[in-house]
């Protein structure tokens, strides 16, 4: 067994002890029968919440009642994460309590050391009620914001930028590129709600639509109550789409071989049905008469290991006229940018990713932005540069996993070249 999975097991193990002691600290007060029947509750929801989490993958969602399924899942990484927090701030009082113990036996000049255990914070209460409530607290935020965020899973954001590329010829000059990336369609419930999104994007009037990847969770069908929707998006100069890494199917069962690769076959012609022009290892050429424009697209290439590499980006570069003025890729896995396309490919002055969501969950306003994500990803969210190229990371359309938004809402992104 794995030293990793020992360490990871052992601090969960904490983690729910001290869980405990916070709630049974809580309830201490309350009679008896109800003290021990909140706190069978309390332990029949922790048993839930985790067994949820363990058979995460085994479970078919799908197949539960869409609130139900929100509800639960919400709940469980709410109560989880919150043991977490309970966890580093009992943690840091037993330390505290290690610390005195090591002072009172070591201490030195023939008196006892003063007992700072029982010190008071400015309530009035001692150090360590204090901290017992403010874990509580913590816990409790995190159930009720993970809660919370289902009510923004359909919150839809523009985020809009300018960017200079000198290269651009100047009748390019204002073209508005409209960017979505990872719709997992199969997570939808609110046709509706998803409609809003799509036309949120068309009253920016964009000259050029694309999408970077994960248009579905596993199966091509997912996409079928909204090809009517998506099928909404129009632009002059076309819509165009890549694959992301959720689109080839690896993460559930096949029948066989054949059956996953017709499911991607299938899948592609759903883009076609919604009039979207699939770049898979593949460009398109703009010609203007005083310059031109070159997209290109991959299929999912990652430079980390659990994820696919079937892109090939000198497929997609092969036949490229030299005298393009601006080269933008498609490629879903913002990693992908440090990997190979800034150190092989300088020609290409920008790339648009998506994959990471931010991870659905962090802190973003003026002046500071922040996720869990980005000890994964150093590229998760928003625009980045080096030299002269670009990246852009989008945030998501939809939602995977955790049903909702936590600080770090759905994205579209309109892009105005100058």
């Amino acid at each position: 067994m794995p030293l990793r999975f020992l360490f990871i097991l052992g601090l969960l193990l904490i983690a729910e002890y001290y869980s405990l002691v916070v709630v049974r600290s809580l309830l201490r007060s309350l009679p008896q029968f109800w003290r021990i029947s909140l706190l069978v509750l309390y332990i029949l929801a922790s048993l839930a919440a985790w067994l949820g989490i363990i058979f995460f993958r085994a479970i078919d969602w799908s197949r539960l009642p869409h609130l139900a399924r929100n509800i639960y899942i919400a709940f469980a990484l709410g109560l989880s994460i919150g043991k977490l927090l309970v966890l580093v701030v009992m943690l840091v009082d037993d330390l505290r309590r290690l610390v005195l113990w090591v002072i009172n036996l070591f201490y030195t000049g023939g008196t006892k050391a003063p007992d700072l255990s029982a010190t008071h914070a400015p309530q009035g209460i001692t150090r360590s009620l204090f901290l017992t409530r403010l874990a509580a607290g913590l816990g409790g935020l995190s159930l009720t914001g993970f809660l919370y965020g289902i009510s923004n899973r359909y919150d839809y954001r523009m985020h809009r930028l300018t960017l200079q590329l000198p290269k651009l010829p100047l009748s390019m000059k204002g073209l508005k590129i409209l960017q979505i990336s990872d719709i997992h369609s199969g997570s939808f419930d609110n046709q509706e709600a998803v409609l809003r999104g799509v036309q949120k994007g068309m009253a920016e009037a964009p000259d050029l639509i694309v999408f970077t990847g994960d248009l579905v969770n596993n199966h091509s069908e997912e996409i079928l109550p909204y090809l009517d929707i998506f099928s909404q998006l129009r632009a002059p100069m076309g819509v165009y789409s890549t694959l992301g890494n959720h689109d080839y199917g690896d993460y559930v069962p096949w029948p066989s071989p054949e059956a996953k690769a017709a499911n991607l076959e299938r899948l592609k012609s759903y883009h076609a049905r919604m009039g979207w022009k699939m770049l898979n290892n593949e460009h398109v050429v703009f010609t203007h008469p005083d310059g031109s424009l070159a997209l290109l697209g991959v299929e999912n290439w990652s430079a980390k290991p659990q994820f696919p590499k079937h892109g090939d980006l000198a497929a997609a570069s092969r036949g490229l006229p030299e005298d393009v003025a601006v080269q933008i890729l498609l490629s879903h896995d913002p990693s992908h940018w440090d990997a190979q396309v800034r150190p092989d490919y300088p020609g290409i002055d920008l790339m648009l990713a998506g994959h990471t969501h931010g991870m659905q969950f962090g802190v973003e306003i003026p002046g500071f932005k922040w996720s869990p994500v980005q000890y994964v990803y150093k590229k998760w969210a928003d625009l980045y540069q080096e030299g002269h190229q670009y990246l852009y990371v989008n945030r998501g359309y939809g939602f995977l996993g955790y049903p909702g938004r936590l600080g770090i809402m759905p994205e579209l992104t309109l892009i105005t070249l100058v």
